[in-house]
């Protein structure tokens, strides 16, 4: 078992290559990436076996930025023969004694125009696949949520990649993306990045507490209100920044306060903001240095932005705005929980969560 896969967004093969690399070097694992340009996956080949396994299991999934989803490879199967699919995949898999019992089957493609047009083949194929699956005791009789995931990715039709994640390390949606439909009222489609951002930095289970109604927040580039629109649909109170103007539906509802200056020099009239959400089309340094002031000043308690990518030099350029805003806020006495991803509702930019835990003489 040499080879771990990863999803990543078409023409971010690089990133993400060059972002496990940086892992498995850390964990003492060495390899290197294979990856074809919009191909919309990685696998990075170990050189000692049963490596894979352990980058599964110890790389931190929370932790990285291009990857939508990761599983260490059991096979590689070519020229599947389009009547039996399934005999091929079982008899890969009885090469192998070690696979962990799996609680669930997803059949899933990389995130590509022509990997899609399998997707409904692949809804038909996970049936019986499953079935076949089950009988050979790879899979449970149930699903199991708190149990390993099984994988089988189609890049071709008769391409399919076959593996495993561990629950807990892995995404919880079938190709790493969350499954989120535009609301018809909402001012731009821009909303769907917060409410992507919401669901995979922020436990569902913590909603009610961290994204409560009657909490203020605010929104710096507001404008026309695709985000402050998440905001008020969670019944919070938004003073919306930006020299634009705001949609009228939300303006409407009384809970939106439009301040028509610039939000690098706003500063909220009361201190009880809980949220900072900001999608500002500014230098990703100077959007992160302004999150840092906003938390270290006690202006907000968490904080979710975009910060925008270069042409060039993307993975390096995000390694040092964090890096750089980590330092800062050490150096201010914020004790912090960051995590940043590159949604898939992101194009041109990675989203970013701060939550500030507590501050020195706090």
């Amino acid at each position: 078992m040499k080879h771990l896969m990863l999803y990543c967004r078409p023409g971010f093969e690089k990133e993400c290559a060059g972002e496990i690399q940086d892992k498995a070097t850390s964990l003492e694992v060495y390899g290197f990436p294979r990856m074809t340009r919009n191909s919309g996956y990685v696998l990075f080949e170990c050189y000692q076996d049963g490596d894979a396994d352990k980058l599964a299991k110890q790389v931190e999934f929370q932790t990285l930025i291009f990857a939508r989803q990761i599983f260490a490879v059991l096979a590689e199967l070519k020229e599947l023969p389009a009547d039996d699919r399934i005999s091929p995949i079982l008899d890969a898999l009885s090469e192998h004694d070690n696979i962990p019992l799996c609680g669930e089957l997803r059949v899933e493609t990389p995130d590509t125009n022509e990997a899609k047009e399998l997707s409904k083949f692949c809804r038909k194929f996970t049936v019986p696949l499953r079935q076949a699956l089950r009988g050979k005791s790879v899979l449970m009789k149930k699903e199991h949520a708190n149990k390993p995931v099984m994988h089988a990715c189609f890049v071709a039709s008769g391409h399919c990649f076959v593996g495993y994640s561990y629950n807990g390390n892995n995404s919880a949606f079938a190709m790493g993306i969350p499954r989120l439909k535009f609301p018809a009222d909402a001012p731009s489609r821009s909303t769907l990045k917060l409410e992507e951002a919401f669901h995979v930095f922020i436990p569902k289970s913590e909603w009610d507490t961290r994204l409560s109604s009657g909490m203020w927040a605010v929104d710096l580039g507001a404008c026309p209100g695709g985000w402050t629109y998440q905001l008020v649909k969670r019944s919070m109170f938004v003073h919306a920044i930006d020299n634009g103007m705001m949609a009228d539906s939300l303006m409407d509802t009384g809970q939106v306060k439009h301040h028509q200056v610039d939000g690098f020099k706003f500063e909220p009239p009361r201190k009880n903001v809980t949220w900072l959400v900001c999608d500002m089309i500014e230098k990703p340094s100077r959007v992160a240095q302004l999150m840092g002031e906003w938390l270290i000043k006690g202006w907000c308690k968490e904080a979710i932005f975009n910060l925008k990518l270069p042409m060039k030099g993307r993975y390096e350029e995000v390694l040092e705005d964090i890096e750089n805003l980590k330092i800062f806020l050490k150096e201010n006495g914020i004790k912090f929980t960051l995590q940043a991803k590159h949604l898939y509702h992101d194009r041109e930019e990675i989203t970013v969560h701060v939550q500030a835990h507590t501050k020195l003489g706090w």
